[in-house]
């Protein structure tokens, strides 16, 4: 997923941000309303976590303002544990779900995909060949030679295989793949991903899937064809 991590709290932010980033996730973060306002406006995410009490504001603002342009994006508020009033406020302003803190690192990772999930009308797994993203724990499996084994993937790799099977059966340009694996200032070159998509070849070998370049148009990861 792309997320948006807004959250003024130097540590805080750096801690979610770098255990989001391990899960396979790109993230973007800002720690001003201006900031947050300006990324979400220009940039499409997966997912938003909301910090309410910003320096320059409320985050419901910038809230509000994604929901009034139609921006349906997922919405993850986050809140002082005792405050039931920025819970409804937050809510009210067209949040999907939010925490308390202090929070649990993988409550907060369990929420946000149960959000993507939601957002997708998604199933609980995804199979493609002996292929399976387990959707709830954010995981690859292999099933090769009557075995089952987890697929590990460093975080960039992770990120592109999922991208590719969520929906599957789409073709993927690399301009979207770039854009979903690269930063807000940033940006991930064709070479770059290419050398992605190489290794995922490489490591699906024998699962029954595989990722075909379609040329002019991008990535489809599909069945394996059997030989003709």
């Amino acid at each position: 997923m792309r997320i948006l991590l807004v959250e003024d709290d130097a540590v805080l932010q750096q801690v979610v941000r770098q255990s989001l980033e391990d899960a396979g996730n790109h993230v973007d973060s800002a720690v001003t309303l201006a900031a947050a306002s300006h990324i979400w406006s220009v940039q499409p995410f997966d997912a938003v976590v909301l910090d309410l009490n910003l320096p320059d504001g409320s985050g419901l603002a910038a809230l509000r303002a994604a929901r009034a342009r139609g921006d349906r994006t997922a919405v993850l508020v986050l809140t002082a544990r005792n405050r039931t009033d920025e819970r409804v406020a937050g809510l009210d302003a067209g949040a999907d779900d939010y925490l308390g803190k202090p929070f649990e690192l993988a409550e907060l990772a369990a929420r946000l995909r149960a959000l993507a999930r939601r957002a997708n009308g998604a199933e609980a797994s995804v199979e493609i060949g002996g292929l399976r993203l387990d959707r709830a724990a954010g995981r690859f499996f292999v099933s090769a030679q009557g075995t089952v084994g987890e697929l590990e993937l460093p975080a960039r790799e992770h990120a592109v295989l999922l991208a590719l099977v969520t929906p599957p059966g789409r073709v993927l340009s690399k301009k979207t793949l770039s854009e979903k694996l690269s930063g807000f200032d940033d940006h991930l070159g064709d070479n770059a991903l290419e050398a992605f998509v190489s290794r995922l070849r490489k490591k699906l070998v024998g699962s029954g899937a595989t990722i075909r370049t379609l040329r002019g148009l991008g990535y489809l990861i599909e069945v394996e064809r059997a030989p003709s």
